[in-house]
């Protein structure tokens, strides 16, 4: 079975069937042992009745005691070595499903890696999660065809060849059993993969729904709107519910034909036989190794039923996975994986993007503001190289340049970046080891002391999964933690004090700026409405559609630009509100 930290291979995206028959080629040795232990399996248990019929024949009834002794004994032999088998097939088919288990995990996991920053841009979380939960297992159990689903075959063509023996007419009647059955099931299957691929694209859609409406059910409360949410949320639950009564109302037929209509076929075999039995063509031992034959072949046609059942399933569940590992980073990736072919400056110097004409100098704190947040949010993911740019960095190309040292050198610090769960220590320092000097400075920067006394075990406390157990601007704060301990060449941070109230924003805007504005090995830029962190800036670029309209001092713009003097007096305004409603907040997170 596939190791945590073994390369899982390149999988074959090329459509769903082909995924399917990559997972069966990595472990094809395992694969290969589960097909000869099933169809062992499945060839004994067909070889019983023949035995039993020999028994009949040649021992109990010319009353040979020891010829019966001897048959009986070959039967107790071949059941003994059939439950070993079975054993050892159940064991074999259980790595198989869990290696493909497993393997499919690890290749989603590392393209969701692979996308970094273009993930939520391309896929919704619902659909991530789907693939995760229920996918994967889909996909998983359809390789059990490889193990009892191809003995049903071997099986299949044994027992044809033994009933060809007793009667040519009962080994036809069984070879054109299955096409008969295929015939009635094949069109229930095609219409199970068009309902269930319905079924999965709406289940992702709710599921993503879920995850955004837990995110911001704070929100939703103080706007008044958790009620109009929750009724579009149970009019969608609904039709999902009804699209899992078609997918179940099908299923429900297949699953039925697969216990009927074998029954049904082969009572007409056992009709035939005694029919055969009445008028002297076969004899009483044929008669009871075909009853035997019959209650045999139950299992192998039962197994094609569930066999189509779960493909048809698996191949709606890894077309999902293939479209995800079809997705590609939406950043020019000239550098990604040659290594790079510019080499970015030695040492700090400008960033400037063409496109807004925001030009961000070490050694000054610059801040970008407009009426539509979203506009600055767009150009530092142009600075950070998160999206296709022209950006130039010391007057080379950014996305020339390797991107690995453009993620070790520029850090995007975004306001709803993702928390793990671990102890404060942990969450602030990431992967790198920092002192507590280094985290003490960061945490006074960030105006984070507060949330370090106020924890039972300071820096060693336990922090939930995206801080679930902290405030919102404690989260915020811890974030800019993260970021300011990281100490980046270029640190772009947007909306760094959104969540904070007025006398801890204004302490964050001094502190960030004596931490980092007079330094001129470092470049800092911060998207921002806040007058008070505008008012700290050295250089504020006033953006309109995503370009720059003014720039300057916030007291030069203040007093030339109309536009950005109503911003600022929009934002001043409801400053003592947003303090209001962050207090609010941090006491029913504490109450909670």
């Amino acid at each position: 079975m596939i190791d945590a930290y073994e390369d899982p291979g390149t999988p074959d995206s090329r459509g769903s069937a082909r995924y399917l028959l990559w997972l069966v080629r990595q472990q094809w040795r395992r694969c290969a042992v589960g097909a000869l232990l099933g169809s062992s399996w499945t060839t004994l248990m067909a070889l019983s009745p023949y035995l039993m019929s020999r028994a009949i024949d040649d021992g109990l009834e010319p009353g040979d005691q020891a010829v019966l002794a001897g048959w009986a004994a070959g039967i107790l032999a071949a059941g003994t070595f059939s439950a070993w088998l079975s054993i050892m097939r159940h064991r074999t088919m259980t790595r198989v499903r869990m290696d493909a288990n497993f393997r499919t995990v690890k290749v989603v996991i590392g393209q969701a890696v692979r996308l970094g920053a273009a993930l939520p841009r391309q896929v919704g979380a619902g659909e991530v999660v789907t693939i995760g939960v229920g996918d994967v297992s889909t996909i998983a159990q359809s390789l059990t065809f490889v193990g009892p689903g191809v003995g049903a075959i071997v099986s299949y063509g044994v027992v044809a060849g033994l009933l060809l023996s007793v009667s040519p007419t009962l080994a036809a009647v069984i070879l054109l059993g299955v096409p008969v059955v295929a015939l009635l099931v094949g069109p229930l299957l095609g219409r199970l993969q068009g309902v269930e691929s319905s079924y999965r694209e709406r289940q992702g859609v709710l599921t993503a729904r879920i995850g955004d409406l837990s995110g911001g059910l704070r929100v939703l409360n103080g706007l008044g709107g958790k009620g109009l949410f929750a009724d579009a949320f149970r009019r969608d639950s609904r039709r999902l519910q009804e699209q899992g009564y078609r997918v179940g109302a099908v299923s429900s037929w297949i699953q039925a034909l697969g216990v009927g209509l074998p029954t049904l076929f082969l009572a007409l075999v056992t009709w035939l036989a005694a029919r055969l039995a009445a008028q002297g063509d076969i004899s009483i031992g044929e008669l009871v190794s075909v009853y035997g034959y019959v209650a045999v072949l139950i299992v192998p046609v039962a197994f094609f039923i569930e066999c189509g059942f779960q493909i048809s399933r698996a191949l709606v569940a890894a077309g999902r996975v293939v479209r995800f590992l079809r997705l590609e980073p939406d950043h020019t990736d000239t550098g990604a994986d040659s290594g790079g072919c510019l080499d970015a400056p030695v040492s700090p110097a400008a960033l400037h993007d063409p496109e807004s004409g925001v030009h961000a100098v070490p050694g000054r704190l610059t801040a970008l503001t407009g009426a539509r947040p979203a506009d600055a949010a767009v150009v530092v993911d142009r600075l950070g190289r998160f999206v296709p740019s022209a950006v130039t960095w010391g007057g080379v190309r950014l996305d020339g340049m390797s991107l690995a040292e453009v993620r070790a050198r520029i850090l995007v610090a975004d306001n709803e970046a993702d928390l793990f769960a671990g102890t404060l220590r942990e969450l602030v320092c990431g992967r790198r080891e920092s002192t507590d000097e280094a985290i003490a400075r960061a945490v006074r920067a960030a105006v984070a002391e507060d949330i370090v006394l106020g924890l039972p075990d300071g820096l060693g406390s336990a922090i939930d999964a995206q801080g679930r157990n902290l405030s919102g601007g404690q989260r915020q704060r811890v974030r800019l933690v993260r970021a300011l301990l990281a100490d980046p060449e270029v640190l772009l941070a947007v909306e760094p004090t959104s969540a904070l109230d007025a006398h801890t924003e204004a302490a964050v805007a001094d502190r960030l700026r004596a931490e980092r504005g007079d330094r001129m090995d470092r470049t800092t830029v911060v998207a921002s409405t806040s007058p008070l962190l505008l008012d700290r800036a050295d250089t504020v670029y006033y953006l309109v559609d995503g370009k720059t309209a003014a720039v300057g001092s916030h007291q030069r713009l203040l007093a030339e630009e109309p536009g950005y003097r109503a911003l600022v007096a929009r934002d001043a305004d409801e400053t003592d509100e947003e303090e209001e409603l962050a207090g609010i907040a941090d006491i029913e997170e504490s109450v909670r």
